[in-house]
């Protein structure tokens, strides 16, 4: 099978679209404050109700996945449909740096994590890393989850179907 043919077949399963976001510590104590890093996901889900556990799939190698090897703490935002340009930000190839990405973007800082949580999202997360699995070219990130909330609880959730956003009808 081709790489064409995987994606091709891969791309008709629909999926929700989520941020990932965290924090990253600055080099040294006392030094000037961290820069947040955020990433586009459509390979999430939900692994355990009892513990609670979520999987993202990162790629090997990226910027996210070198964090996430290093900082444990980070961040879910589950986003509305009305936050496709939220997505398409931070999945862009040769993208500008994070700190202008989050620039215009309303958010609270997780109490837990640290990391940004997307205003009017349909929930957030935050995690703190369990483990990490090699799966080749992605890291697969399993997360407990520390704490759960509902920004916008009922709007309704941005899907990525056959290489494109969509909207869910009414």
């Amino acid at each position: 099978m081709s790489n064409e043919e995987f994606r091709a077949a891969m791309s008709r399963l629909a999926a929700g679209v989520c941020l990932i976001t965290a924090h990253e510590p600055p080099l040294t104590a006392g030094g000037p404050r961290g820069e947040d890093v955020g990433m586009t996901a459509t390979a999430f889900m939900s692994v355990s109700l009892e513990p609670p556990l979520v999987l993202v799939s990162v790629r090997e190698g990226s910027r996210m996945d070198d964090l996430l090897a290093e900082q444990p703490l980070w961040a879910v935002s589950l986003l509305a449909e009305s936050q496709l340009q939220v997505a398409s930000r931070f999945s862009m190839k040769g993208r500008i740096s994070d700190r202008l990405l989050f620039a215009d973007i309303p958010y609270e800082r997780g109490a837990a994590s640290g990391a940004p949580l997307i205003s009017g999202a349909l929930a957030t997360l935050e995690c703190r890393t369990r483990s990490r699995v090699p799966a080749g070219d992605h890291t697969l990130v399993i997360g407990h989850v520390l704490t759960a909330s509902f920004p916008s609880p009922d709007a309704r959730p941005l899907t990525y179907f056959r290489g494109r956003y969509r909207h869910l009808l009414p």
